[in-house]
């Protein structure tokens, strides 16, 4: 019990620390925000921070879902699954998950502050690349194409990318909720027709 209290408080101060660094960023831009007012802000250490955030920039990136999640589906997919389905999947829970109606008000700031610092974009990158390197590994573990297999994680890598601009064309400035909830209905049309392309490239 005593383990499971701290655990709970562990996970507290780190989403307590991650929601005041998020606010001072889409404010002020990742680049004006130091760890140090990070911590003033969230009542805390410095070090109690890089406890929980090895670096400035997994302030930013708080959630690894985006970039390890496919390879952990691909990997937890029952066998003869296709890869494309399994993906599609993945990506419209992940979606659903993450970009709720409140999530969606802010996104376009999200978009505008990583774009603006060449830190997160730097960071980004690693992240992508690091998606591509840890899907095509799952994907070596269930079929010898390995040419196919990498062919698989970079459309992956590429259709994140056209839907989230897809999504950053389709999402209005300042939307009522109600209008929020149409962008959630159009962008998920848009993931299916993406992945139906998908399907047709690799056949």
């Amino acid at each position: 019990m005593e383990l499971g209290r701290r655990e709970r408080k562990k996970q507290q101060t780190r989403q307590a620390i991650s929601d005041v660094a998020t606010a001072l960023f889409l404010e002020r831009g990742f680049d004006a925000v130091t760890v140090a007012e990070v911590a003033r802000a969230a009542d805390v250490a410095v070090q109690t921070v890089f406890n929980h955030f090895p670096a400035k920039e997994d302030l930013f990136f708080d959630e690894s879902g985006w970039w390890t999640g496919p390879a952990r589906a691909i990997r937890e997919a029952p066998p003869g699954a296709d890869p494309v389905d399994v993906l599609e999947t993945q990506y419209l829970a992940m979606c659903r998950e993450r970009l709720t109606v409140g999530h969606l008000a802010t996104w376009k700031q999200f978009v505008a502050t990583i774009e603006a610092s060449p830190a997160l974009l730097a960071r980004r990158r690693l992240n992508v690349d690091e998606l591509e390197k840890s899907l095509t590994e799952a994907l070596d573990e269930r079929s010898p194409d390995q040419l196919r297999n990498r062919l698989i994680a970079a459309l992956y890598g590429a259709a994140q990318k056209v839907l989230e601009g897809r999504l950053m064309a389709v999402l209005p400035d300042d939307a009522a909720p109600a209008e929020l909830v149409r962008v959630q209905s159009e962008f998920e049309q848009a993931v299916a027709e993406v992945f139906a392309v998908l399907r047709r490239g690799l056949r």
